[in-house]
């Protein structure tokens, strides 16, 4: 059975993962050919999207993208923002990259744009990432993009650095157990700022969702350091709507 999509509205996931020590994006390798000489004219990159089917929901459109691309069900995602500018695809090239990949004649099209934040070490190479050559880049080093997927991103890191000073979403980026060091670097990593050691452990010690284990890290070439871990059942219990420690 074909699948019909709605050629006026797409998805565009801006899909965040953080290593540590970088903030990356993952972004789709697109390749535009010249069918009649069968000759590659360019390659690009692109925030990975879809075309919403018909009758189908816009949440439930990202989720299915996000699925396809990095394999994980059930993770963070935040519908951020609308694109509308009629202007947003004007090359002939790009609305004739478009009737190839979906059949449909389309020279407007309305994005919905969500970002999402994955633990890198979950997720994984999935079928349509491995075909479309997929891949993680650093947030500081993105390249020029197709359509206005650079203003989708850049509006993005915006909503995520809001959200990051007053609501407890950072733990989406690390794994279950983590170190204050670990949450610091990212913290400092997304707001692009350097934050005080000191007053950053003493500000975090202070929330009782953020609950230390009897356990250290293991295989570094430093101290090891207490693993905590973040109860977001404790938070929503015991914050009651408030915002989460400000930075």
């Amino acid at each position: 059975m074909s699948i019909s999509y709605n050629p006026h509205i797409s998805i565009d996931c801006v899909v965040f993962g953080f290593d540590y020590k970088e903030l990356k994006v993952l972004l789709v390798e697109r390749e535009v050919w010249d069918k009649k000489k069968n000759k590659l004219i360019k390659k690009d990159l692109k925030l990975p999207g879809s075309l919403i089917r018909k009758r189908e929901e816009l949440d439930h459109a990202a989720s299915r993208v996000l699925q396809e691309f990095t394999g994980l069900k059930n993770i963070y995602l935040k519908q951020f923002d609308v694109f509308s500018n009629p202007k947003r695809i004007h090359n002939a090239a790009d609305i004739q990259w478009l009737h190839e990949h979906t059949g449909i004649e389309i020279e407007h099209i309305i994005s919905v744009a969500y970002y999402s934040l994955v633990k890198l070490d979950e997720a994984s190479p999935y079928e349509n990432s491995l075909k479309t050559k997929a891949h993680w880049v650093n947030i500081n080093n993105i390249p020029k993009m197709i359509f206005d997927h650079n203003e989708i991103l850049d509006k993005a890191l915006v909503a995520l650095r809001n959200e990051l000073r007053t609501k407890p979403v950072g733990f989406e980026l690390l794994p279950k157990k983590f170190t204050i060091r670990q949450l610091q670097n990212l913290y400092e990593v997304i707001l692009g700022i350097n934050l005080d050691n000191r007053n950053f452990r003493k500000k975090l010690l202070k929330q009782k969702y953020i609950i230390p284990l009897e356990e250290k890290e293991q295989l570094v070439n430093h101290k090891p350091a207490t693993l905590y871990y973040y109860d977001q059942k404790l938070y929503n219990k015991i914050n009651e709507g408030n915002q989460f420690f400000s930075i």
